[in-house]
C-alpha cells in the first residue's frame, strides 16, 4: 500500500477547480491501495502518464485538463505530491526538477 503526501494539496487544488475533485479523490483511493514497485508499473496501469525521471511521474487529471506531478519513493511505499496544476501552468514549470 502507497501512502500519499500530501492529500491536503489536492484538496486545495479541487476547491479551486471543483472538476477536479472526482478525477483527484479517484486517483487518491487508487494509490493508497497500489504497492507500486517500478515507474513502468504505474505506465502498465496508467497508460497516458509521463516518466520524467528521478522518480518522478505525470498524470493526466480529468480528461488532461489537469497534470499531477508525484516523486515517489518504491521502497519506502510513499508518493509525494509535487504539483498539481493546470496545463498551462504545467508548461510553465520545469517538470523534472518540481
Amino acid at each position: 500500500m502507497m501512502r500519499v503526501i500530501a492529500k491536503s494539496t489536492l484538496v486545495r487544488f479541487w476547491r479551486k477547480h471543483a472538476d477536479a475533485e472526482g478525477p483527484l479523490r479517484a486517483w487518491h483511493a487508487e494509490v493508497k491501495k497500489a504497492s507500486w514497485q517500478t515507474a513502468i508499473e504505474i505506465k502498465d496501469r496508467y497508460a497516458s502518464a509521463s516518466i520524467l525521471g528521478d522518480q518522478r511521474i505525470a498524470f493526466n487529471i480529468g480528461g488532461n485538463k489537469y497534470r499531477l506531478i508525484v516523486k515517489i519513493h518504491y521502497n519506502t511505499g510513499i508518493v509525494f505530491v509535487r504539483f498539481i496544476g493546470t496545463h498551462a501552468e504545467y508548461d510553465a514549470i520545469e517538470a523534472e526538477e518540481i
